[in-house]
């Protein structure tokens, strides 16, 4: 059992908080996660945790990974307990079949979709009130190897654009991309099973807008929005539905 606190009114002190509001747009909300080694944090984050949480997060081979779960996890229910007014020992999940977090308060699911993205010391986690949500992250950094990934992940239009590119521009370029489209794979609830070359960004992202419509009936038949939420630092992007009815899908 975790220990219980009224979500606005926090059992972790200001100055330990770990994440910040980072994005609000239409019905979605990202908050920013810091996932630098601090143990104070990490004290009052294993705090907020339940026991199977607590036995998954001990699981964990190596410090990082450990720690980007614990505080990315402490730090989604720390957020929706606020969305959702309920004390973090009413808070629980139950997944999806490709691993997806569903919060139920009381046992009964709520109103409320979410999803969390890690890279390296920075985390995102996105919640959305009225339909599904995917959110990603990755540092905006030299990687090894991804010219060997444009071709299986990539459809023509992308790979075009890409090949007319070169340095930093190459790669924020690709990071936008594939940020994007594993914003909507994850909004799917696929995540990584998705395959990437199947589908495109929207045609506003590929001419350099930051957001864009998705429609792709053959993969989905919901309409979908796609914003690049990235900065300096990392690329992000949001996916959720644009206009999912009455309380959306899991």
């Amino acid at each position: 059992m975790t220990t219980g606190w009224r979500g606005h009114r926090g059992l972790v002190e200001d100055e330990l908080r770990w994440w910040s509001s980072y994005r609000s747009s239409g019905p979605i909300k990202v908050f920013r996660i810091a996932l630098t080694p601090d143990s104070g944090r990490e004290a009052a984050a294993w705090n907020l945790l339940d026991t199977a949480e607590r036995q998954r997060c001990r699981r964990f081979l190596y410090p990082a990974p450990r720690r980007q779960f614990l505080l990315c996890r402490a730090a989604l229910r720390a957020v929706l307990c606020v969305a959702l007014d309920c004390d973090n020992g009413e808070l629980t999940f139950e997944f999806s079949r490709y691993g997806k977090p569903i919060p139920l308060v009381g046992g009964d699911r709520v109103p409320m979709h979410c999803n969390v993205s890690h890279s390296g010391s920075h985390g995102l986690v996105a919640l959305s009130h009225r339909g599904r949500v995917g959110v990603d992250v990755e540092e905006r950094r030299p990687r090894k190897n991804l010219e060997e990934l444009v071709e299986t992940v990539f459809g023509p239009q992308e790979r075009a654009l890409l090949a007319r590119l070169e340095g930093q521009s190459w790669l924020d370029t690709f990071l936008a991309f594939w940020t994007g489209k594993e914003a909507l794979a994850k909004a799917w609830g696929m995540g990584l099973r998705t395959d990437f070359s199947t589908f495109q960004v929207p045609p506003e992202m590929l001419r350099g807008e930051r957001t864009g419509l998705f429609r792709c009936p053959r993969i989905t038949n919901a309409t979908w929005r796609l914003e690049d939420i990235g900065c300096d630092e990392l690329a992000a992007a949001v996916a959720y539905e644009e206009d999912p009815g009455p309380g959306g899908e899991f």
